[in-house]
């Protein structure tokens, strides 16, 4: 993974790094490394993400179809 830092502004490099690696999903395999997981743990949490992602893949098809109203947009003012 490469991150260019512009004009010296580190700090800045270092939030899109951070940024990149969340969405990468690296922080949350490390933590998981950190210690052993049992391996009926391990099936109840995929099986629990899993069902986390249909629920979520439903809500939105059910959004797209008019059933259920769509997530509230954020009011700007200028």
């Amino acid at each position: 993974m490469q991150v260019l830092v512009r004009e010296n502004n580190v700090e800045q490099a270092l939030r899109v790094l951070k940024k990149k690696l969340q969405r990468e999903g690296v922080f949350r395999e490390m933590r998981a490394r950190s210690a052993y997981e049992k391996p009926s743990e391990k099936r109840n949490r995929e099986q629990a993400e899993a069902i986390r992602r249909h629920r979520k893949l439903q809500r939105k098809k059910m959004q797209r179809e008019g059933l259920l109203p769509g997530p509230k947009r954020a009011v700007r003012t200028r």
